[in-house]
């Protein structure tokens, strides 16, 4: 068998001019320089030290890694893939800089990276006002440093309504109730740290105010329903001329208060005193005591010997202080028993026949029913 033999003039001559041929050779192609899509992180503390993981393509051969122009660690590469670049990110001024690769083929585009400046710890230089009521509700400012994300401590109570300068040097809120009056320490706390406000703050007793009671006047008896308005009257007692108000109820809101009169000593005006754990306060024109008028329903026994001398008793209301007369002549020995509804006396001599028995109190005078006889 005959090999077969190439006819080699029967074939066109290659990279000859003018023919249908692969004249001329396309050029051999290049590597196209690194392209980088991310830096993970992309911020970091302005000391460096940290390691950053770049990610891009054609990451291979890495010559150079910048920082805002200041040169970066290589840690590792997967070359020959050129995917990611792990680099150990280098000191430098806080701010955002651009993040650059150099490799063979070229420098990259740029990425972000932001170095932040190390977080510092808040200072509380002053509070104003330094002072308020215990029961809180004093609008406060408080100046310092690197107060951003603050909250605020009044004797570990949190502060409401705490607002921060967008400087940062500046804060404003509400205090909070206090647990009793005195000198607390005020706590401005943030991410970074905390500051105490020197001096702290001052929390003051509030004393009562009492301004009107309705009604102003009563029976000397007692009983009469009462409200007194006021400020801060929480927890308190009221004194009547020194004798305690039964049933007395103060409102929520410490302005106001309800309770039921004691009975009097005597018919009159009285001073009366509101008595807190933080003070006290007398109501303008205090309360008068009226004289209750008497009432008289049976004497026994109802007869007697003209010449008098006939123990009796009087049944009735409202006898405190009473005198009685028999005829016109007045009854000896005649007291009262502390109800008032007891009326002890001897009768005086008088006339024979029926006469008229008067009881007269400072609140008036009452007649008893069928008189007394004289026989």
């Amino acid at each position: 068998m005959s090999t077969p033999m190439l006819n080699v003039g029967s074939q066109p001559a290659l990279n000859q001019p003018g023919q249908n041929s692969l004249w001329p050779l396309p050029p051999f192609p290049t590597q196209s320089p690194p392209m980088l899509l991310a830096a993970v992180p992309n911020s970091g503390p302005t000391t460096g030290g940290n390691t950053v993981l770049l990610i891009g393509m054609g990451l291979s051969n890495v010559t150079n890694v910048s920082f805002g122009g200041t040169p970066a660690i290589v840690l590792s590469q997967d070359f020959p893939l050129g995917l990611l670049v792990s680099v150990s990110a280098p000191a430098h001024a806080a701010g955002t800089v651009p993040v650059t690769v150099t490799t063979t083929a070229g420098t990259s585009n740029a990425v972000n990276y932001t170095y932040q400046a190390p977080a510092l710890p808040p200072t509380a230089a002053s509070i104003v006002p330094t002072s308020g009521p215990v029961t809180g509700g004093t609008p406060f400012t408080i100046t310092g440093t690197n107060l951003t994300g603050a909250n605020v401590l009044f004797g570990g109570v949190p502060a409401t309504g705490v607002v921060v300068d967008p400087s940062g040097n500046s804060l404003t809120g509400v205090t909070p109730p206090g647990i009793a009056p005195g000198n607390v320490p005020v706590t401005v706390i943030t991410p970074n740290g905390t500051a105490t406000v020197p001096g702290g703050f001052t929390y003051l007793a509030v004393t009562p105010t009492a301004d009107s009671i309705v009604p102003t006047s009563g029976p000397v008896t007692g009983g009469t329903p009462f409200t007194i308005t006021g400020t801060n009257l929480t927890s308190a007692n009221v004194l009547f001329g020194g004798l305690p108000a039964t049933g007395v109820v103060v409102d929520p809101s410490g302005n106001s208060l309800t309770g039921v009169t004691p009975a009097g000593l005597a018919p009159g005006n009285v001073t009366v005193t509101v008595v807190t754990p933080n003070g006290t306060a007398n109501v303008p024109g205090g309360f008068t005591y009226t004289a209750v008028a008497p009432t008289a329903d049976t004497i026994t026994p109802n007869s007697g010997p003209a010449a008098g001398g006939t123990p009796f008793v009087i049944t009735g209301t409202g006898l405190t202080g009473g005198s009685v007369t028999i005829g016109g002549n007045a009854a000896t020995g005649v007291t009262v028993d502390p109800t008032g509804t007891l009326l002890f006396g001897t009768a005086p001599a008088g006339t024979v026949g029926n006469q008229p028995v008067v009881v007269t109190t400072p609140g008036g005078t009452a007649t008893v029913p069928g008189g007394f006889t004289y026989v």
